[in-house]
């Protein structure tokens, strides 16, 4: 995001860092994708930048597909048996062929 905001603004991680009052490494880790920046440090970088930092939460989809229980619930118990087995079959099958690489 920090990157993003940079290049968009025409700016050299140098610039970046010139305007943070910190040095270019600083600027160069905050980039790297595996950074977890404070928020504070995140709304100074991007507002450097000429970017405004914005946060708003969403609320959370259901962790499960529900549809799939909605359908699976008029199974008859032969039709839960045999996609049981048929994925257990599957599931061997893909262990089998990551033993091999």
């Amino acid at each position: 995001m920090v990157r993003d905001a940079r290049q968009a603004s025409g700016l050299s991680q140098q610039d970046l860092a010139d305007r943070l009052g910190v040095r270019q490494p600083s600027v160069a880790r905050l980039e790297r994708e595996d950074a977890d920046p404070r928020i504070s440090t995140l709304t100074r970088a991007l507002n450097a930048a000429g970017y405004a930092l914005v946060l708003h939460a969403m609320p959370r989809g259901p962790d499960l597909d529900e549809s799939q229980i909605r359908e699976r619930r008029g199974w008859t118990p032969a039709q839960r048996l045999e996609s049981h087995t048929v994925g257990s079959r599957n599931m061997k099958a893909l262990v089998r062929s990551a033993r091999r690489v």
